[in-house]
């Protein structure tokens, strides 16, 4: 059987020496330039896996019996037109790495949240004894982890819209979707597509499985109704089965009795976003039988992930944030309402049909001043400038710089974009990672 591999990305790589370990003939195509790809490029030629660089061919696709495509590649590319007008079939590397897995599987998707919970869940259950391990799109591949962790080892998944688009068999024991809100349009074309994406989650699940679901967020309502798996929720307000806030209490109702878990105040990380996720990330555990003391333990010890909301330093007592990981609207909502303080907001990067009127409320309480930088700036000026002072800062440094002019003791200086970061960087990391160093320069 020949596989073509789609890429050579983390993804693309791991899917590429998993298909040479089980014995496939492997075809690796990459568009980028093998110098580009450096380290990727000398572990394809150490282990004879077949290549092509810089360009797609329609020879990678010759004789080819499967596709496996990395998530980053565009479904309008065309090495992906030809092969579906060859009429191969296509899958991602999640499900192709799904195949060679018995693992049991936690996976994880929404538009906001999907790492911070993935992370959690990772650690609650390893805090209480569980083996666990984080895998997918948070960072590594799962094709990576094929015969190479304990069969007892449970997985925690953080699935992309990417990943899920091309699934076929692939059927998590638990699935978990945080929230839905718009992302990621210029791939999936349009929000219908984008939640049918996101759907795929949980539609292979049976009455065995579980679907943890957002009972705050509309849409989500819908989804419970096409599954066949049992539904728990979690919520702000009170739910008949799931997880719950009450009188500033974490409440589980997973029986006739409701149980007090902890504290909202006790959780270490801030914010309702990370309440929401700290309830998501709990029904995870209590599937896996994890007791409310080592989930209490857990929550209270729980540190946060990099680039979302982490602090950075306080200089002349204004505390430094970095939030790269808002790379939407939504997920810049929820920074800049985790604050009492009052902000000054670095946003700016590349748009993706942004409706800032969703800020406008949260902009008009709690922000000071905003700073834009990078292919939104005009578009947050003119927005915002009626409301709030407002600058232009040419690139990050001037702007930290202008933060710190314009930030009082007291204040909270808060580099949350709601935009993707490639008009001026790699990635949302290296765009956060710059972002600390000049800080610590300041």
């Amino acid at each position: 059987m020949k596989i073509t591999v789609i890429g050579a990305g983390k993804s693309g790589l791991a899917a590429a020496l998993l298909a040479k370990q089980k014995g496939f003939d492997v075809f690796l195509t990459e568009k980028k330039l093998s110098d580009e790809c450096q380290e990727a490029f000398e572990v394809i030629q150490r282990e004879n896996i077949d290549f092509e660089f810089g360009i797609h061919t329609s020879e990678s696709l010759q004789n080819s019996d499967l596709v496996v495509t990395s998530p980053g590649v565009h479904p309008e590319n065309e090495i992906i037109k030809l092969a579906e007008r060859k009429n191969i079939r296509i899958i991602s590397e999640l499900e192709f790495a799904y195949n060679f897995l018995e693992n049991p599987i936690i996976a994880i998707t929404g538009t906001n949240g999907k790492t911070t919970t993935t992370t959690l869940t990772t650690f609650i259950l390893n805090n209480s004894g569980k083996k666990a391990i984080s895998a997918g799109n948070i960072g590594t591949p799962l094709s990576s982890l094929v015969d190479k962790i304990d069969k007892n080892t449970i997985v925690v998944v953080e699935a992309s819209s990417f990943q899920l688009d091309r699934i076929e068999k692939f059927k998590p024991d638990v699935a978990l979707i945080l929230n839905i809100s718009p992302d990621h349009l210029d791939y999936h074309s349009t929000m219908e597509n984008y939640i049918s994406a996101k759907w795929k989650i949980f539609l292979n699940q049976n009455e065995k499985d579980l679907l943890i679901l957002n009972a705050d967020d509309n849409e989500l309502k819908k989804a419970a109704k096409q599954s066949r798996g049992k539904v728990a929720w979690f919520s702000l307000n009170p739910v008949d089965y799931g997880i719950f806030a009450k009188q500033g209490k974490m409440i589980a109702r997973l029986s006739d009795n409701e149980e007090v878990i902890m504290l909202f105040d006790e959780i270490r990380i801030p914010g309702i976003h990370n309440a929401y996720n700290s309830m998501a990330a709990v029904l995870a555990a209590r599937a896996f039988e994890i007791r409310n003391e080592n989930i209490r333990d857990s929550l209270m010890a729980f540190q946060g992930v990099e680039h979302r909301l982490e602090f950075v330093r306080t200089i002349n007592g204004v505390d430094y944030i970095n939030d790269s990981k808002a790379t939407n609207v939504n997920a810049t909502w929820y920074a800049l309402s985790s604050y009492k303080e009052p902000i000054i907001w670095i946003a700016g990067g590349r748009g993706d049909s942004n409706d800032y009127s969703l800020l406008d409320d949260i902009v008009i309480k709690n922000v000071k001043c905003i700073i834009a930088i990078g292919e939104e700036t005009d578009n947050i000026f003119n927005h915002f400038s009626s409301m709030k002072r407002c600058f232009k800062e040419s690139n990050l440094v001037n702007a930290v710089v202008r933060a710190k002019e314009q930030a009082q003791a007291g204040d909270v200086v808060l580099f949350t974009p709601a935009c993707k970061s490639f008009d001026m960087f790699i990635n949302y990391e290296h765009r956060g990672d710059i972002f600390k160093e000049i800080v610590k320069e300041l």
